[in-house]
């Protein structure tokens, strides 16, 4: 079984800190997209904000990646660079993802949502992905398993209609943005096989799901990734902790509909 770090209440309590204030700029931000606006944008907005903190953006951090954030639209799945030539137009599906290092601890957080007109045929879509976040979230308690975590994110994309991408996963986060044990969004092995959850682990529980094809390629940029198909993928992502209760979410995003 892979090592995972489990951390002290008073380092709980920093990563929960930050958590907040990371979910509080991507509030702030989300208020600011439209329509017209640029990738690229959306990604300074984000820098800038941080900053602020006294903190740094964690994805600056990753080896030769140069943003603060990964901001991408459609078909693009994950990792996607911010670019000036970018623009978002009514009804792109957007998924905006940043990490922030506070204090010596990382937390992570992604979302996705409609630019401008809430088109229906793609709120459905979203709406399972939150769905599967949720409910995921729910399985992170002592006793249980990573893997039942999978396989509630497995349960709820597939019922919806939709695919969970089976190269990509959530991860353990804390003194470094990516840990053991990795989480993925599909059941792998048996559940009793994985590891179990304990009191003071931290995850960053991700829900990446494709509209059809739950195959991946890499870009040109040999960073973004796309859907195999051209269709649309949907990114959810919260970091929590494990208490001797119900989990601890230490990045408290909720999405304002309608604003």
């Amino acid at each position: 079984m892979p090592k995972i770090s489990i951390k002290t209440p008073e380092e709980i309590f920093a990563m929960a800190e930050g958590g907040k204030q990371l979910a509080g700029i991507l509030s702030e931000v989300e208020k600011k997209v439209k329509p017209g606006i640029s990738t690229l944008e959306i990604d300074s907005w984000i820098e800038k904000d941080i900053l602020s903190f006294g903190a740094k953006p964690s994805f600056k951090m990753v080896p030769g990646y140069h943003w603060a954030s990964c901001v991408g639209i459609n078909d693009e799945v994950v990792h996607s660079i911010p670019r000036k030539d970018k623009i978002l137009k009514n009804g792109d599906l957007l998924k905006i993802d940043l990490g922030m290092f506070y204090k010596g601890f990382h937390t992570d957080l992604s979302w996705t949502r409609i630019v401008g007109s809430d088109l229906k045929q793609k709120s459905g879509f979203l709406k399972a992905g939150e769905k599967a976040l949720k409910e995921a979230i729910n399985e992170a308690r002592p006793g249980k398993r990573i893997g039942d975590i999978s396989k509630k994110i497995e349960e709820v994309v597939k019922k919806a209609g939709f695919k969970p991408v089976k190269v990509l996963t959530g991860h353990g986060i804390g003194k470094k943005l990516h840990e053991e044990p990795l989480i993925p969004g599909i059941t792998k092995e048996k559940i009793e096989n994985t590891p179990e959850i304990l009191p003071g682990m931290a995850f960053a529980i991700e829900v990446i799901y494709n509209e059809d094809d739950d195959e991946v390629v890499l870009g040109e940029d040999n960073w973004t990734i796309f859907t195999n198909d051209g269709k649309m993928s949907g990114l959810f992502e919260k970091t929590i902790a494990i208490t001797e209760n119900k989990p601890l979410i230490l990045t408290p995003f909720q999405f304002e509909r309608g604003h």
